[in-house]
């Protein structure tokens, strides 16, 4: 009756698309988050509300649903239960390591730094104010603090003086997952661009996805666009170190690798074993998008090449308080600006439940240009407007 049954841990936006991915090819989805009616929930076959922190409930979701394949959507996990149950026969996408080695920076940096040689900025881990305090001073100002352990840049600031270290230690603290204070300390790259790379493992071979350009804003994208306009030495630099940590990670999936340009170099930030927030702006500028490519190589599917709809964008939709009652307006007028051969499109992602900047929805435009489709989508989500009851 199904192709597969596939079960996501967590379900948000990513996990929904990914979910209608799998759903037009006659999967069975089971979504699990810690909230009932996530939003790739909404879409699923069935649905399983627990932390996927607590072993005992992962494990009993898995026994019960019995899934082709398990398919991490957060960070949030208990990583140790993942290898138990992939060392047991079940598969995990894209592998048990590669989820646990970037659930925090600190695995994923060492890896990338130490034993496959990556370019890096310097960086340093701190688990105390003062032991950030040496570390900033060792990395050199400014110098950029993180939680090891957040998801969407929760927890990042920057730090440009040693009386703005401590400050940044305690946000970091504030905004981390987990119970573990620890942060890592990173040299400020002065970079001209940020890409994500979306590098695709498949059976035959690695496949990359045209550069995406992305703007963060309190660490978390506001804008995405592809192509990114970047070098063909910077290009090469980060081709080559993406299929290098992908084939070392393992398994088959979709991965959004992140680099800081700088001329001709690409170096290494972050690693995301599954499709990637910048890289929603696939549902408008290429066939197949990233949700599609990871179910297609998480399946073994046959992989086309991949196609340029031509330059696109998207910008997001933000909460600006918190609600438990919400409603959305404007969406006509954001639709509006659709033009031909320039279309515009939107994803509310039906969250049940508002939180001061958090990503309620995105606008998706094609433009003529990179710089006139981020102006249509940024235009576009101006327009949705979020009314709180």
């Amino acid at each position: 009756m199904y192709l597969a049954t596939l079960m996501l841990l967590g379900s948000g936006e990513l996990g929904r698309e990914f979910a209608i991915a799998a759903k037009r090819l006659g999967c069975r989805m089971i979504a699990c988050d810690r909230y009932a009616d996530a939003p790739a929930m909404q879409v699923a076959d069935e649905s399983e509300v627990f932390s996927m922190l607590d072993d005992k409930a992962l494990r009993a979701a898995v026994e019960k649903h019995r899934p082709d394949v398990i398919v991490p959507e957060i960070e949030a996990i208990d990583t140790a239960t993942l290898v138990a149950l992939e060392s047991e026969g079940w598969r995990v996408a894209p592998s048990a390591k590669a989820v646990q080695l970037t659930m925090n920076r600190d695995g994923i940096r060492e890896f990338a730094a130490r034993e496959l040689a990556l370019v890096t900025s310097k960086y340093r881990f701190a688990e105390s104010r003062e032991e950030a305090m040496a570390a900033a001073r060792e990395v050199g100002m400014p110098c950029v603090i993180k939680p090891v352990m957040s998801s969407s840049g929760k927890g990042q600031s920057t730090a440009r003086s040693e009386a703005e270290v401590g400050a940044a230690w305690n946000h970091a603290v504030a905004k981390m997952r987990g119970d573990r204070p620890r942060v890592i300390v990173e040299e400020f790259i002065a970079f001209d661009s940020e890409i994500t790379l979306l590098t695709v493992a498949t059976k035959d071979g690695i496949l990359f996805c045209a550069p995406v350009g992305h703007r963060q804003e309190a660490g978390d994208y506001r804008e995405s666009w592809q192509p990114a306009a970047i070098s063909e030495g910077a290009l090469f630099s980060a081709r080559n170190q993406a299929r290098k940590v992908v084939t070392a990670l393992g398994g088959h999936g979709i991965f959004g690798v992140e680099f800081f340009i700088r001329g001709d170099q690409a170096i290494f930030s972050e690693l995301s074993p599954r499709p990637h927030d910048t890289g929603m702006v696939t549902l408008a500028s290429q066939f197949p998008n990233e949700f599609e490519l990871h179910l297609r190589a998480i399946l073994g599917l046959p992989m086309p090449s991949i196609e340029l709809a031509g330059p696109a964008a998207s910008a997001v939709i933000l909460a600006d308080r918190d609600s438990t009652a919400i409603a959305y307006e404007g969406v006509a007028d954001a639709l509006a600006l659709g033009a031909p051969g320039r279309p515009v499109d939107l994803r509310i992602f039906a969250k049940p439940n508002a939180l001061k900047n958090r990503r309620m929805g995105i606008a998706l435009a094609r433009g003529e240009t990179t710089d006139d489709a981020v102006d249509r989508a940024v235009a576009a989500a101006s327009r949705v407007r979020i009314r709180y009851q």
